[in-house]
């Protein structure tokens, strides 16, 4: 009898020749417990969507209640569903002016493309930029604003009319002119290594946006939700996007993302055609359910109100010479090492001893370190100590 490892590699799509074939038997606050019922930390939070940590009882009881009731009834936006309305009127409490009209989807990738649809709708205009080492999906619309030429390369030809400018660079801001119809920016790029923009950056680009009648995107699908200090990253900086794109946490670990904007932008979408942006099973009323339990508990629970002292924790522990930088913004940090290979062959012991933790796609010499903001600081310590005991026993 095959075991479940071989019939993963053998009828599970593989994306590449060696996946972690880590297997997991549940998962609970910041831990996952394998088969043998070990415990593992889990630093990255399932990249980024844990915030509230594993299997939290509101979220899963939400689940539950609304599993109870009705789970898909029709395709989004037709029928007047509770667990939509609910989260929609939550989340635009708690954004600021215009950001009143949420749309749904599955992911952080459907996010991204619903909002490319929406900008060239709305704006007349077909030219799209984003930044260098930009990561915002991976279907074609969102891989065409990718950043890297090695992840995209082998899917071309991509969409026309897109390009790109250097992140955090104001010389590149005259890129931006009256014929762009939006810039795709994460507010902290996430796959380039967590890389957070200075506050005078983020507000000239604002001001560029305003001038040239450019819609300003913040993609914030692993920076948002309280992960930097602020329930949305963009409040770091003063400044509003025309649209914001949330995803990973915000179904607090069921699948959902959303691009929200105005009334008057999102109305685009209503007519010449009608119909302008359709989706089966976006805004689920099951993940829907889960994503407020999941937001009112980082609320509840004051969550955020101890990010910055968390981040500081892990700032002052994680010092070692192999560790050339430690950079990021609250829970999304990023631990710099001298090349790939060293550090991967410490993520490698890392797990082995018991804490989950990988690098970035376009920054592999980097560690991510993006764990359940419910990590306490034993739990920041042990991980640290694992670290720091990996480093010394391959780089000894």
């Amino acid at each position: 009898m095959l075991t479940h490892r071989q019939l993963f590699l053998a009828n599970n799509a593989q994306t590449t020749n060696f996946p972690l074939l880590l297997e997991f038997e549940r998962a609970e606050g910041v831990y996952l417990y394998d088969t043998a019922g070990k415990a593992h930390i889990d630093l990255i939070s399932g990249i980024g969507v844990s915030n509230t940590g594993h299997s939290h009882p509101r979220v899963t009881q939400a689940v539950k209640d609304q599993v109870d009731k009705y789970m898909h009834l029709m395709v989004y936006g037709e029928y007047v569903q509770t667990p939509q309305v609910k989260l929609a009127e939550k989340l635009v409490g708690l954004l600021p002016d215009p950001l009143s009209s949420v749309y749904f989807v599955n992911s952080g990738a459907e996010a991204v493309e619903g909002a490319m649809k929406l900008a060239k709708r709305y704006t007349g205009r077909s030219k799209i930029l984003a930044c260098h080492n930009s990561y915002h999906g991976s279907t074609q619309g969102a891989l065409s604003l990718m950043g890297s030429e090695e992840f995209k390369q082998a899917y071309r030809p991509l969409l026309p009319n897109t390009g790109f400018i250097r992140f955090n660079d104001p010389s590149d801001l005259d890129k931006i002119t009256e014929e762009t119809a939006a810039i795709f920016i994460e507010t902290v790029q996430g796959e380039a290594g967590i890389r957070v923009a200075d506050v005078e950056y983020m507000q000239a680009l604002s001001q560029r946006c305003k001038a040239t009648g450019t819609l300003l995107v913040l993609d914030e699908i692993q920076a948002a939700m309280g992960r930097t200090g602020r329930l949305f990253a963009f409040e770091h900086y003063g400044i509003v996007p025309d649209i914001l794109l949330l995803a990973k946490a915000l179904g607090g670990g069921m699948p959902l993302g959303a691009f929200i904007a105005s009334t008057e932008v999102m109305g685009a979408l209503k007519e010449n055609p009608i119909l302008g942006h359709i989706t089966t099973f976006g805004g689920h009323p099951v993940c829907c359910a889960a994503g407020l339990a999941a937001l009112e508990v980082i609320l509840d629970e004051g969550l955020i109100d101890s990010v910055a002292a968390k981040e500081a924790l892990f700032r002052e522990l994680l010092v070692h010479p192999a560790i050339k930088e430690v950079r990021g913004k609250g829970l999304m940090l990023a631990a710099e090492f001298e090349s790939f290979e060293v550090n991967k062959r410490i993520i490698d012991r890392c797990i082995t001893n018991g804490v989950i933790t990988d690098w970035f796609l376009h920054c592999s010499n980097s560690m991510r370190i993006a764990p359940p903001l419910i990590i306490t600081e034993e739990q920041i310590r042990e991980a640290c100590r694992v670290i720091l005991q990996a480093i010394e026993a391959e780089l000894s």
